[in-house]
């Protein structure tokens, strides 16, 4: 037994080195990859990225968003990190018989909680079997490789169940309470021999061992990479949700590139920072972000989750080219793969051939995003989708010149006349003629009279322009009035946040009209903005900041939210009626700004708030984010009208938002859907205005 037990152990030794080598080398050979991308600065505030750690890698927070699944992986998760102490136990029990971990008296509760425990990961395996192969959940994919991971997790548990019970039988042990499971197995096999108990002991063993440890090889050349990359994608995400990164313009020209190679963008993999690429190894590939993006609910081209792998795959093609790493291992097992015979043969040159945009991501996939953020809202793992559509819409748009042209319209008219329409600077106050009892001065008007004014008040050129959203500034206008409120607009020499032009791709506009806005701010000594458009406040509020803007900004539903609590303003007149409201994207998702627009509406007297199926966080765009407002749908069903389907279902009288594009989009949904004349869309402060003025009611103001 004692050269059993010496061979047992000098192969054990050898194939556990040889598993750690082989993680290793795909560890180092993943990261060589990622380095390839443009090196990443970092902020130094690691308390709140350690709390971030906390709350979603070992809170689970994102994946609890989704019940079944989530308290499936919670199980597993923690689990699986439990059960290790247990495999172990199990090793040491095959390297010297009759002996175990030093728990002393508290092994036999160790025992009988590792049983548990594993009891409960086969159930979490057989729930996941379920859904993915029963069930057929759409989001999860099907195949062998995607239910390699539960043959994995199944065998390793049963192994150690199937050791256990052997293992009373070979020792001679009696059944106990602590291993339950076990007891059972060696009572049902009780007619073995300790020998023959003895020799399956060892198969279980060596199962277990070799399961184990082609786990740890396979963890990180495959989707599950997630389990090493998720906790350092989490840690380095974003601070600030959805924020795009400023580009520089600064050109040396003493640089050795020449003019023909200078590019704005992401043309090739390796233009992403690095931090970006972590999040395509980070993928979990569960589906979560297409099955809520409306891009992909409504039949257009893009799939958050196939875009991540593709770029991952491209990258990983791409890294063993230029680095002449194998990505596979161990690489005599995977000789004829792609990326093992690019790493180790002329083949490589083939790579560089293949375009970013065009070969790996097409146009169309680009060109149907919102801008939502429901995909990054939904991910697990805190993946960025949208800023890296952005900065390849930053490359077609501004390196190679190429824009959906209803966008190039849009985009040249801002350039031109400050607003998407074209229609001339001069006319961007007029809006005010509509009710000429409300004050709405401009800085100018009060510069004359000696006066101050407490909050700028950014109309946007929805709210100048656009007849249905006029009627939302005039009420806001004259909410603040009757609050008692001090403001300003700057009349014709306001112009556009530039939010368009960036989310089309357009950055150099956009830093353009920045740094003219920033200069008009200044020169009226601007501290506070309030606007009714949410990408204005949060283009203001997020990213004007990295061209030295700071200022205190409001959307206008926080600041009525203040002045109704303050008592400012108090709803009168009862408005009865059955009211679903629409969560803007970039006041929800990009900034958090769920309740005002609640606590309004709740406030109102007669008025029955119900909420949508989609509401709050997982609420559906309206379809006019990322610059898509002034462009054509082509493909699919109209994202618009989907939406205003998911409203029409809880039976509303009155669909309401706190965006004047949200708000265009839903009035044009009810025209599409027809009922139109049943059910009214108006904008939270022009339902507040109607209950503060006691004003004759009309739902389609």
């Amino acid at each position: 037994m004692d050269t059993f037990l010496l061979i047992n152990a000098i192969l054990f030794t050898a194939i556990v080195m040889y598993g750690l080598y082989l993680f290793g080398r795909v560890v180092a050979t993943r990261t060589a990859y990622i380095k390839l991308g443009k090196k990443s600065t970092f902020d130094g505030e690691v308390k709140e990225r350690l709390r971030r750690i906390g709350k979603i890698v070992f809170g689970q927070s994102k994946l609890l968003k989704d019940k079944k699944s989530g308290i499936m992986h919670v199980m597993m998760f923690y689990g699986f990190i439990l059960v290790q102490f247990g495999a172990i136990d199990m090793f040491v029990k095959g390297l010297a018989p009759e002996r175990h971990l030093p728990f002393g008296v508290f092994y036999p509760g160790f025992t009988f909680f590792q049983e548990l425990v594993t009891l409960m990961i086969l159930v979490a395996v057989a729930i996941g079997f379920h859904r993915r192969y029963v069930e057929k959940i759409v989001r999860l994919k099907r195949g062998f490789k995607a239910g390699l991971v539960l043959i994995f997790i199944g065998t390793l548990m049963l192994s150690v169940l199937v050791g256990n019970g052997m293992a009373q039988i070979w020792h001679g042990h009696d059944a106990t309470w602590t291993e339950p499971v076990a007891s059972l197995i060696g009572l049902g096999f009780g007619w073995m021999s300790p020998t023959a108990a003895a020799v399956v002991f060892y198969i279980a063993w060596w199962v277990h061992a070799i399961t184990i440890l082609t786990f740890l090889v396979y963890v990180p050349q495959s989707k599950h990479a997630h389990l090493i990359a998720a906790p350092i994608n989490v840690f380095l995400s974003k601070r600030v949700t959805g924020k795009l990164n400023k580009l520089d313009f600064d050109i040396d020209e003493d640089a050795e590139e020449s003019e023909e190679e200078i590019s704005f963008g992401v043309g090739k993999v390796e233009d992403f920072e690095q931090y970006q690429l972590i999040d395509f190894y980070a993928c979990v590939e569960c589906g979560r972000c297409t099955d809520v993006c409306p891009a992909a609910g409504t039949g257009k081209m893009l799939s958050p989750m196939d875009l991540m792998i593709k770029m991952r795959d491209h990258l990983t093609e791409k890294g063993a080219a230029i680095t002449g790493k194998t990505p596979w291992v161990p690489a005599y097992a995977f000789a004829n793969t792609k990326g093992n015979q690019i790493a180790k043969s002329e083949a490589a040159a083939s790579v560089e051939d293949v375009s970013l945009i065009g070969d790996v991501i097409t146009i169309e996939e680009l060109s149907a995003c919102t801008t939502c953020r429901n995909c990054e809202d939904a991910c697990p793992v805190m993946n960025e989708h949208v800023d890296k559509i952005i900065d390849l819409r930053r490359y077609l748009v501004m390196t190679e010149g190429k824009m959906d042209p209803d966008a190039q319209r849009a985009v040249m008219n801002i350039e031109r006349q400050g607003n998407p329409w074209g229609l001339s600077k001069k006319d961007r106050i007029k809006w005010r003629e509509l009710d000429e009892s409300v004050s709405i001065p401009t800085v100018k008007e009060l510069k004359k009279e000696d006066k101050e004014f407490d909050y700028l008040f950014w109309v946007s050129s929805m709210g100048a322009y656009d007849n249905r959203s006029q009627k939302i500034a005039i009420a806001f206008a004259k909410l603040m009035n009757e609050a008692g409120i001090r403001f300003a607009i700057l009349g014709n020499k306001e112009a556009n946040s530039g939010d368009t032009a960036r989310r089309i791709g357009n950055e150099f506009l956009f830093q353009e009209i920045a740094e003219k806005n920033i200069k008009e701010f200044e020169k009226h000594d601007v501290n506070k903005i309030v606007t009714i458009d949410p990408h204005a406040y949060n283009i203001f509020k997020n990213e004007y900041p990295d061209f030295g803007f700071e200022a205190e900004v409001y959307h206008h539903t926080q600041l009525l939210f203040d002045l109704v609590m303050n008592g400012k303003l108090k709803p009168q007149r009862e408005i009865n009626e059955r009211l679903t409201y629409h969560d803007s994207c970039y006041l929800g998702r990009y900034n958090g700004v769920y309740d005002p627009p609640r606590e309004i509406l709740q406030s109102i007297p007669g008025l029955e708030l119900v909420e949508m199926e989609r509401s709050r966080e997982n609420a559906m765009c309206c379809g006019a984010g990322g610059g898509l407002m002034w462009s054509e749908e082509t493909t699919g069903n109209r994202i618009n009208v989907a939406r205003t389907e998911q409203a029409i279902a809880v039976q509303p009288s009155m669909i309401s938002s706190a965006c004047p594009y949200c708000l265009t989009m839903l009035s044009d949904g009810t025209k599409a859907k027809e009922v139109e004349d049943d059910i009214g869309t108006m904008d939270v402060a022009e339902i507040l205005a109607l209950s503060v003025f006691a004003e004759e009611h009309s739902k389609t103001a």
